[in-house]
């Protein structure tokens, strides 16, 4: 990763969108084309174990996302991105990349952002949306609750105006029980 000392934008597109956990001098809407939001990852830390595992999004090659885009001051870069590095590569089963992406104002900038290692054994991007369901139902990590997880980046997608069909599927199937 460039080491300059310059501002950078971070995207989110779970979880970081209603929970960033760091300082940010600006947020807009963005979108970022190649990629897009899914259910593909097995967490055996923060919504689940590895005797029960929970699911959380990743990025997925693929069709486009719609997120957050947050921009981090130069002096804060460092500090941001360990922050970011422990809170999303504790198992190594995102990608940390530069992609380029959109603002809501048309501006193009680049975004870190962590993509699904679909080689990592914590993929699961193969995973039917019964079996999404089922995985996520009952699975508890250091974060707490899988489903409440789930429930809380679906309703923010929804306040945000982002349509996400299979979120939206999995949120009904959870709230219904």
């Amino acid at each position: 990763m460039d080491k300059s000392n310059s501002d950078i934008w971070v995207f989110g597109y779970g979880s970081l969108m209603w929970n960033p956990g760091f300082d940010f001098t600006e947020v807009k809407m963005a979108r970022m084309v190649g990629v897009h939001r899914a259910p593909c990852i097995y967490s055996w830390v923060h919504r689940g174990t590895r005797e029960r595992p929970g699911i959380v999004l990743g990025l997925a090659r693929g069709g486009a996302c719609s997120g957050k885009a947050f921009r981090i001051q130069a002096e804060n870069r460092q500090e941001v991105l360990e922050y970011l590095r422990a809170r999303e590569l504790v198992t190594n089963v995102y990608l940390e990349r530069i992609r380029p992406g959109t603002l809501e104002t048309g501006e193009k900038v680049k975004m870190v952002t962590y993509i699904a290692d679909t080689k990592h054994e914590q993929y699961a991007g193969r995973l039917t949306r019964d079996q999404l369901i089922n995985q996520i139902k009952g699975a508890v990590g250091k974060s707490g609750p899988n489903e409440a997880y789930i429930i809380d980046t679906a309703e923010h997608l929804l306040e945000l105006g982002i349509k996400d069909g299979l979120m939206e599927h999995i949120n009904q199937a959870l709230k219904a029980g």
